[in-house]
């Protein structure tokens, strides 16, 4: 009798194949294992981001398999002189944020970069949960040690969409727009969050984390089926595969170049390159705050980076904070 071949896992036996079908019945023989358990790693490659095409009498092909972020390959290919030069990659983790929050408060340098495969507690604005499946997406987050005094820290939001835009529209060919304060969308449906947190000591910012989250890679089906419909990927927009690692490095070139224009030159010249790719300016908004839901016409941002909207009456009023409802 042939001994089973205990020194192969399942991979392994994929990747033997090439994308041929392997049956259940070949499976467990080779592994030595039952049926049930053969279908129970076969869910859990499922679950890491592995993809599999199941038919009667043929058995099980891989088709699809996740790209694992290397941080060597990410720092071989950094354009950026301190943004992204000190990166920490894992595997899983709750929330990026947190994480560099900690790297923060431990000393890191402004650039640290935070990335993981996946979150479990990835949050957007007002404690919204984000969706981040392993494998499938850009969940980060960056350090930055600003300048600026606290009220203005908002301002980053907006330089970073800009950098975001950007840099999708370089590697993967993908035209985008933001929608304020820190969606970016195409064609109406969000590709990636941002979110600013900043930590303060008398009245000082110590330090910033802009968190990004975009949704790279992921089909269809890996959105919970009740944001399908206001979510896409920037794969299905362009119809190819992501390159995560060059879109991470070109997005920190990005936002380097941004970042040192802004503490050069301020807001003004990141104000303008956020309104030619703005989705929101020259469209009807409905204006949703704690206090009471307005209307109007958004016709740019002020001096501060808050988004103008001019009522039905004339009167232009500066939004600052809320939710922002497209209009036509």
């Amino acid at each position: 009798m042939k001994e089973p071949e205990q020194d192969i896992t399942l991979l392994e036996m994929f990747h033997e194949q090439s994308g041929q079908y392997l049956s259940g019945e070949e499976i467990s023989r080779r592994l030595s294992i039952s049926r049930s358990a053969v279908w129970k790693q076969i869910n859990k490659l499922r679950a890491a981001g592995y993809e599999f095409e199941a038919l009667p009498r043929l058995g099980y092909r891989l088709v699809d398999q996740p790209d694992k972020l290397q941080p060597q390959y990410l720092l071989d290919g950094m354009k950026s002189r301190t943004f992204g030069q000190v990166i920490h990659v894992m595997n899983t983790t709750t929330s990026t944020q947190e994480d560099a929050r900690r790297l923060a408060e431990e000393g890191a340098d402004g650039g640290t970069l935070v990335i993981a495969e996946e979150q479990t507690s990835g949050r957007g604005r007002m404690g919204r949960k984000f969706h981040s499946p392993r494998g499938k997406g850009i969940w980060m987050s960056l350090i930055l040690k600003p300048k600026q005094p606290l009220h203005l820290t908002q301002q980053l939001t907006l330089l970073t969409g800009v950098a975001v835009c950007r840099a999708i529209m370089t590697c993967c060919n993908v035209k985008t727009d933001i929608k304020w304060p820190n969606d970016i969308l195409y064609q109406g449906k969000k590709v990636c969050g941002i979110l600013l947190e900043s930590a303060t000591e008398d009245e000082r910012v110590r330090y910033c984390i802009a968190g990004i989250g975009i949704s790279a890679n992921l089909k269809e089906t890996d959105f919970p089926e009740n944001i399908r419909s206001v979510a896409t990927s920037v794969r299905l927009a362009g119809g190819q595969t992501v390159d995560r690692t060059i879109l991470i490095q070109t997005i920190m070139a990005e936002m380097e170049q941004l970042y040192e224009l802004y503490n050069e030159q301020g807001l003004a010249p990141i104000a303008a390159l956020w309104e030619a790719l703005s989705g929101t300016v020259g469209r009807e908004v409905e204006v949703r705050t704690s206090r009471d839901v307005t209307s109007g016409i958004a016709t740019g941002l002020n001096h501060d980076g808050a988004l103008l909207v001019r009522h039905p009456d004339g009167e232009v009023i500066p939004v600052y904070s809320g939710d922002i409802i497209l209009g036509s």
